[in-house]
């Protein structure tokens, strides 16, 4: 491929008996991504990024960013909370006050479960430091291991979640046609003052820290491979200069979801993302009737 564009080779068959209504669409699983930032030398800013396993059955091999799924204990039980309301980030992400905290708890969980970095602090106008330590690092395993809720661990540590310390950035949802579906949102975050990322997840072979421009260039030389909704927020994130930039601009971002459309046409199969030009494709169909 020219790029780095992740692309399965199941997708052909999936679109067509998705068209065909042989394919039921599976129900996309609530998630949540952060693209961590930090100011670099001369005005320049910086992404945390890990690359997937190759042994990966979603996206082996792909950079992308901290993230996944939401526990649904997230939904039920109160937790503690500082910045925003639950009623804001609510309306800020279009669903309701116990979902929305529960997409934010994914946000932060997972930031502190994949690159040990939490965005909590004992009082709504600080952070802790340092969470290397071993007892840190019993309480982040038992947490990744839903052996201890998120809730569960802030009470635990007394600790508030930081929410003020979130920007929501875009939202997208996985195409109808894949086997496993996420409707996602993306947020961004300023790495803490006194904490560090370190490759906590089991799930990536390896963790950087690069400049957007850099792993744009990156992918589209083809040397390293990411999925559309990757790519898509690095450029976007491109012309800041630094973390607090990004920050301020998030509240302005629209976070109207973006879902994939699939459609057969003249012998192929047109697979696009509304919005993002860059990513459309052009499947052949043989006479057959099978995806080339």
């Amino acid at each position: 491929m020219a790029n780095g564009q992740w692309f399965p080779s199941d997708w052909p068959d999936r679109i067509r008996a998705l068209a065909d209504g042989t394919l039921t669409p599976v129900t996309p699983r609530r998630a949540a991504t952060v693209m961590l930032v930090k100011d670099g030398p001369a005005g320049t800013l910086f992404v945390h990024m890990l690359r997937r396993r190759a042994s990966m059955a979603f996206a082996g091999g792909a950079y992308a960013y901290p993230g996944g799924g939401v526990d649904p204990r997230d939904d039920e039980r109160p937790v503690r909370w500082a910045g925003p309301t639950r009623a804001w980030w609510a309306r800020r992400l279009g669903v309701e006050e116990a979902e929305a905290q529960a997409i934010v708890c994914a946000a932060v969980r997972e930031t502190y479960e994949e690159a040990g970095v939490l965005l909590a602090g004992p009082d709504p106008d600080s952070v802790v430091g340092d969470t290397t330590g071993a007892d840190w690092e019993a309480d982040r395993a038992a947490v990744a291991a839903r052996e201890l809720s998120f809730a569960e661990f802030l009470d635990r540590r007394g600790l508030v979640l930081r929410s003020d310390l979130l920007g929501a950035w875009t939202r997208w949802i996985t195409p109808e046609f894949e086997a496993r579906r996420y409707d996602t949102w993306f947020f961004v975050a300023a790495l803490p003052e006194g904490q560090r990322t370190r490759n906590a997840s089991t799930e990536a072979d390896r963790t950087v820290w690069i400049r957007p421009q850099e792993a744009a260039d990156g992918y589209d030389k083809g040397e390293l491979t990411m999925m559309p909704p990757t790519i898509a927020t690095l450029r976007q994130l491109a012309p800041y200069a630094t973390a607090a930039e990004a920050l301020a601009a998030a509240p302005g971002r629209d976070l109207t979801a973006v879902l994939a459309e699939a459609r057969l046409t003249d012998g192929e199969i047109v697979l696009s993302w509304p919005g993002h030009g860059e990513f459309t494709k052009h499947i052949p169909i043989p006479a057959g009737g099978g995806p080339a």
